[in-house]
């Protein structure tokens, strides 16, 4: 009797520690996934905000001109137009 009790304490033991293991492991594995959303969630909000001022440039060009004057910027800031006559000097001193 004394062994079979003595076999069930070292099974239950055995089972005790696969268990542990198994949940030191998931923790751990949860524990990267969780680094990875926050980093992920740190983009998507940087993205986000970018995004609101960009779309707020673009309400303030709407709203502030008329629809030529919204052309013709986009025209120079986006496509790099000018007009024949026109001479443009870029700033290269990096200040």
């Amino acid at each position: 009797m004394a062994r079979i009790q003595k076999r069930r304490s070292v099974f239950l033991r055995l089972v005790l520690l696969g268990f542990s293991i198994y949940t030191i492991i998931s923790l751990g594995k949860l524990q990267v996934e969780l680094v990875n959303s926050r980093k992920e969630l740190e983009y998507q909000t940087a993205k986000e905000a970018e995004i609101k001022l960009r779309n707020q440039e673009l309400l303030n060009l709407l709203n502030n001109g008329t629809e030529r004057d919204f052309i013709e910027r986009a025209a120079r800031d986006r496509l790099g137009y000018v007009y024949a006559d026109e001479q443009v000097f870029e700033d290269l001193s990096g200040q």
